[in-house]
């Protein structure tokens, strides 16, 4: 018996182990700029918002807002639209935004006595045509396989950025392509999930993107491949978008600055 009881002894002893927190060290914030002009097809495109957190420390579970910020976009007819913080949350909204097809866009954004621009171009993009379903697809032959096919036109570069959204379990996927091989064809943005179910909502976005931007994301989604998070919330390395500051270029941002036109698709899981 007293055996017994001293390999249980030794046993829970080898088993227990110590949580060590590594002593990192804390950078100062940087501005976080997730800053979308999003115009959706057949909508006026007046309501927008802007986004702007600060960067956290690794152990954080908390992503900080950046209040306090004045925060406006000009466009090339000299038009400024003023975005208003809400309740001191970081988010900063317009609701009289005039989107124009390649139209010219300036983000400035002063904050803490420093200030940020950016220029991106509004994109057009194509519309979704068809959804199609696959059940029994990926390696288990499990997994639900959704493609989304579009049109791409034919002798001009195109990029897009595609979002699928699991409504019922507000979970994100994000990808993105270009026309390098399909100039002028039929072509689909391609979604697969095992857990996805019967009944479910599936909001597929596709937004017409630059090139810059493309190749900002393949990057990012390289980095976090993540499907059920926000990319633009936690930089997994030193990844700069197209956001400058003109005051301490130094203290760089983080995050990006792009206008799109959107194509929206709402598909029921069968």
């Amino acid at each position: 018996m007293k055996k017994i009881i001293f390999i249980a002894c030794c046993l829970l002893l080898f088993t227990c182990e110590d949580v060590i927190e590594l002593d990192l060290k804390t950078a100062t914030p940087r501005l976080v700029i997730d800053a979308s002009i999003t115009w959706f097809k057949e909508t006026s495109g007046n309501n927008q918002l802007i986004k702007l957190t600060l960067t956290a420390p690794y152990y954080s579970t908390n992503v900080p807002p950046a209040t306090g910020a004045t925060v406006s976009i000009t466009d090339t007819r000299n038009n400024t639209y003023n975005f208003i913080e809400e309740n001191n949350s970081g988010i900063y909204r317009n609701q009289s935004f005039i989107p124009e097809i390649n139209g010219v866009y300036k983000l400035k954004i002063i904050y803490k006595n420093e200030v940020y621009t950016a220029t991106e171009t509004l994109i057009p993009v194509v519309p979704i045509d068809k959804v199609e379903q696959k059940n029994n697809g990926g390696f288990s032959g499990e997994e639900t396989e959704i493609k989304a096919y579009y049109t791409d036109p034919k002798d001009f570069k195109n990029y897009y950025f595609f979002e699928f959204i699991n409504r019922e379990s507000n979970k994100l996927s994000l990808d993105v392509y270009d026309d390098k091989f399909i100039d002028g064809n039929q072509i689909f943005a391609f979604y697969s999930n095992e857990n996805i179910k019967k009944g479910d909502e599936l909001i597929i976005q596709n937004h017409g993107v630059s090139q810059r931007f493309y190749e900002y994301m393949v990057i990012l989604l390289q980095q976090s491949n993540d499907e059920s998070g926000d990319p633009f919330e936690v930089q997994p390395a030193t990844l700069r978008g197209n956001c400058i500051n003109e005051t301490n270029p130094e203290n760089y941002p983080f995050g990006y600055f792009r206008a799109s036109e959107v194509s929206i698709f709402n598909y029921i899981i069968e």
